[in-house]
Parts: C-alpha cells; sequence; structure tokens
C-alpha cells in the first residue's frame, strides 16, 4: 500500500462506488487492444505500449467505437447498473428485458459474444410464443467466460451483508450465462467484492472466498486450485503468467490471470491495470475484474480520476452510483 493508501481511512459507501467505477474503467481501458493475443502483434500495435483508451482500428472487434466507448462487456455493465439503481436490487426479469432489448436492437453495433448470442437464442422462441408472458430469465447460454463477471459489481454492492447475496449472484450469472462452472466462479468473485467492501486485504478476501467455494460439489476444487497457483506465481511476470494460464476467455484463465495481476500489484493499481492489458488476450475482462476488486479494496484512490473522466458515460455512471449508494445508506 503506498503513503497516499495508507493515509486515507476508506468507508463503505466509497469502496462501493470506487468498485462500480473500477469494472468500467477496466473495460474501456482495453477497447482498442481488445483481444489482441500475439504479444509481437501488441507490440507492432502500440509500440510505447498499451496506455489504455486506444482508438479501435479498422477490422477490430470494436471497429466504430470511440475512447471512452465500452466494449460490449462494459455496455451490459451499464444495463446492469441502470436497473440496479432504478429497483434498489436485483431482478432478473428486469435485467433480462433491458439486455434483450438492447442486443436484439438493429441500432446496436457492438460485438455479440458467445453468451449473448446463446440468450437471445433461448429467448426468441419464448417471446414468440408467449408474447404476453414475461421470460424468467434463467436460462442463459452454456457459457463459462466472463460475461457476468464484469458486471458484478453493483450486484453485489446492492446485496452486500445481504442474506440472499448468493442467491442473487446465481441469478444475476444464469441470465446470461445458464453455467455451472460459471455460477461456482460468480459465487467466488462475489464473496472477494463482499469482503473488500467489509475492509479485508485483497489476499485475505480471495483466500476465505476461494475457501467458501471449495466444497461446492462441481468446480468448487478446481477454482481452490486455481486460486492456490496464483499466490505461488506472485514473483512472477504477468505476462508469463497470462499466457501460461491463457490469455483467452474462459474463466479457468482469465479469473485466476486477473487475480495474478491484481494481488502483485496492489499496491500500484495503475500498474496493475496496464500490466494486464499489456498481456493481450481478452484484457478488457481480466481489467474489469482488477478494477472492481481494486477498488472496493482502496476506494478511489484505485481508479485514476483522469481515466474516469474519460468515459463516454461518466455522467450516467455517477448518477446511478449516487442513488444505489443513497439507497443503501437510507
Amino acid at each position: 500500500m503506498n503513503k497516499d493508501q495508507e493515509s486515507r481511512i476508506v468507508d463503505f459507501s466509497e469502496r462501493c462506488k470506487a468498485a462500480i467505477w473500477g469494472e468500467f474503467v477496466g473495460d474501456a481501458l482495453c477497447l482498442g487492444s481488445h483481444w489482441i493475443y500475439d504479444l509481437n502483434e501488441l507490440k507492432n500495435r502500440f509500440p510505447e505500449g498499451v496506455t489504455g483508451f486506444e482508438a479501435p482500428v479498422e477490422g477490430h472487434y470494436h471497429f466504430g467505437k470511440h475512447p471512452g466507448d465500452f466494449t460490449h462487456y462494459g455496455d451490459a455493465a451499464l444495463l446492469m447498473l441502470q436497473s440496479i439503481a432504478d429497483r434498489g436490487f436485483f431482478t432478473p426479469q428486469d435485467f433480462g428485458a433491458r439486455f434483450v432489448a438492447l442486443f436484439s436492437s438493429p441500432d446496436y453495433h457492438g460485438y455479440l459474444d458467445h453468451a449473448t448470442k446463446g440468450t437471445l437464442e433461448n429467448f426468441r422462441p419464448y417471446a414468440d410464443k408467449f408474447p404476453d408472458n414475461p421470460f424468467h430469465f434463467q436460462a442463459g447460454a452454456d457459457d463459462d467466460q466472463p460475461a457476468t463477471a464484469t458486471r458484478l459489481a453493483p450486484v453485489v454492492v446492492a446485496h452486500a451483508e445481504d442474506d440472499e447475496l448468493l442467491r442473487a449472484v446465481e441469478s444475476a450469472t444464469r441470465v446470461c450465462q445458464n453455467n455451472t462452472r460459471a455460477v461456482v466462479y460468480m459465487k467466488c468473485h462475489a464473496l472477494i467484492i463482499e469482503a473488500l467492501l467489509g475492509g479485508s486485504g485483497l489476499p485475505e478476501a480471495v483466500k476465505s472466498a476461494a475457501s467458501s467455494v471449495a466444497g461446492e460439489p462441481e468446480f468448487g476444487r478446481e477454482l481452490s486450485a486455481l486460486v492456490e497457483g496464483v499466490f505461488g506465481r506472485l514473483s512472477e511476470d504477468v505476462r508469463e503468467v497470462t499466457l501460461d494460464v491463457g490469455q483467452s476467455c474462459p474463466l479457468t484463465s482469465s479469473f485466476p490471470a486477473a487475480l495474478h495481476a491484481a494481488i502483485k500489484f496492489q499496491d500500484d493499481p495503475r500498474r496493475a491495470f496496464l500490466e494486464c492489458a499489456n498481456a493481450g488476450g481478452d484484457n478488457a475482462a481480466r481489467c474489469a475484474m482488477i478494477g472492481t476488486w481494486l477498488g472496493a479494496r482502496f476506494g478511489m484512490s484505485a481508479v485514476p480520476e483522469q481515466w474516469r473522466n474519460r468515459l463516454t458515460a461518466r455522467q450516467e455512471i455517477e448518477q446511478c452510483i449516487d442513488r444505489i449508494v443513497k439507497h443503501l445508506e437510507s
């Protein structure tokens, strides 16, 4: 922890705000560098390294978007934030309705990932057959990638210290990822965030969360082993570890890779973001997780103001966060 962080007393409300800000900043930071797996290509495209908020070039997955915009992850995360700001808590029907409205619209020109496509494919037959009946939105794609991980912060903030937290997390996951591995990993992600919001240190929060899900009949041991592996490699370079565990989207790669960068550079959040961004692959999802954890741990000092100010949706995010926090304090 640096001197500025040591000198500040970070209260619960600030941690909540920063966890959400960090999620959005992490995503937008990687807009133009997202899904470039070849590190030589990444270096050729960004000779000075990825510094954040680069514009996507023609042919890139997010071409047409501008610095400060989100990837498809952040677009969905904004829907989640708006839903919780309006309702005060998570409901699958409200978020799900917003989700299908945006991502099925001909006006949306962003990328549609596997979780999104599968969710829309599962929703449409029901909507066609029962146009007057609301869908339950618990039949998402069979997908174990980080879609939900990139939008979970406001769910945890709204339900922190709530007996229904893990139930809400599972429900939030199954909207677009009706997959047991995704549910188990998101429970761990949520427990990490909840512990950090309560003032725990990052290593302690991660170990406690992994221990809590270790007993899950499927994938609990797998996740615990991956977390243990992270702590055994903190002396190693972020790019080296990310290449080894995998730069790609599946949670078995993206979750431990994000944890490694966050824990290794927890005393220097800006470096944690940039080391992750320069490791290539699905850096947007990993940085969204890193931003959530470090924001929840250290408060707003972990999410640079100049980066927050670059977000296209900055005003909307700020207003939604204020509404959520006011609801918590009421």
